[in-house]
């Protein structure tokens, strides 16, 4: 009984002895750490949101692994042939490469000619040709989520994104712009 008696008398010694040194006022003169002539009131960002900053929308790969949702686009001949919505684009796909054409902007020349034409491997090399496809049975995309032949195509009104689900390279095309990864 005496131990719990003295052990309840230090408690209360010591909580005294720490509220004691809690007054409404503190000797010194207050310093801020912000920047002269700022006040607490003033937000500062922090280094990571001075680094944020709006930046036009480029595409980004899709993940290599074909989505549960894709729809399968079954080959001819191994081949799978798609038009997207707007049918300005047309592209021929197979396990090794995707071949599209359209009219693109600031398409570059090759022999003299503006390409039409634009092909990725599926190590992501990308090259531009002169000519067409032809006269191929096209399937027209509409803005969803498509497989076929090792590729992920990513179809939407900005472009088509064409993904292989082994190396995860392949380009995304749309009449503005053609860009590899």
């Amino acid at each position: 009984m005496d131990h719990t008696r003295l052990t309840m008398s230090a408690t209360a010694a010591l909580a005294a002895a720490l509220l004691a040194g809690c007054d409404g006022s503190t000797p010194g003169s207050p310093k801020s750490a912000l920047p002269s002539g700022e006040t607490s009131a003033t937000s500062t960002p922090t280094p990571s949101e001075k680094a944020i900053r709006p930046v036009p929308v480029s595409p980004i790969p899709a993940p290599s692994a074909v989505p549960p949702t894709a729809q399968a686009l079954a080959p001819q001949n191994g081949y799978v042939f798609v038009a997207t919505k707007s049918g300005q684009t047309r592209c021929q796909l197979s396990k090794e490469a995707v071949d599209c054409e359209s009219t693109f902007a600031n398409a570059p020349q090759v022999n003299g000619e503006t390409a039409h034409g634009v092909r990725v491997t599926a190590d992501g090399k990308l090259s531009w040709g002169v000519g067409n496809l032809g006269a191929i049975p096209t399937v027209t995309l509409d803005y969803q989520t498509y497989s076929a032949v090792g590729w992920t195509i990513l179809a939407g009104a900005e472009g088509t994104r064409f993904t292989n689900a082994g190396t995860g390279r392949g380009m995304f095309v749309s009449t503005a712009g053609v860009k590899a990864f």
